[in-house]
């Protein structure tokens, strides 16, 4: 067995990728658009190691837009979607500046969490040990809930 992807529906296609894609790093791999079942299909993964080859690539996210309106809630429920990054207080930084709101900072240089355009919790973790602990985010309080 070997684990795929994750498929979330979005509500704003252009918007959710420039988050998932232009603020979080990911690249979109495929797309489809359905014109029978009037929806795209947009996978995303992380940028590929180039010692990797391409069968070994990271799970895939799956963002699924219904052209049709529709009302999406329960994002909460869904739990949430984790990437290991290279550096979290430069990632947070940067999403910050674009206007993401950064739900539990890295105040332990460690772990942070997000929310997608659509509510989706997206937990980030600092690959291998957790940075030394520095300001703004050791002292930032919660927003929201994650």
């Amino acid at each position: 067995m070997q684990y795929l992807h994750t498929m979330v529906r979005v509500s704003d296609l252009d918007t959710s990728l420039h988050f998932y894609r232009d603020l979080l790093g990911l690249e979109e791999i495929s797309r489809k658009d359905n014109e029978k079942g009037r929806f795209t299909l947009v996978f995303l993964a992380a940028p590929q190691d180039k010692r990797r080859a391409q069968e070994d690539r990271a799970p895939m996210i799956e963002l699924t837009h219904n052209w049709d309106p529709e009302e999406y809630t329960g994002g909460r429920n869904f739990g949430h979607l984790a990437y290991r990054v290279d550096d979290i207080y430069s990632l947070c930084e940067h999403l910050q500046t674009n206007g993401v709101t950064i739900n539990r900072p890295p105040r332990d240089g460690h772990m942070a969490f997000v929310r997608s355009p659509d509510g989706i919790s997206i937990e980030l973790l600092q690959a291998g040990d957790a940075l030394p602990v520095q300001e703004p985010w050791a002292s930032m309080e919660n927003t929201g809930t994650w």
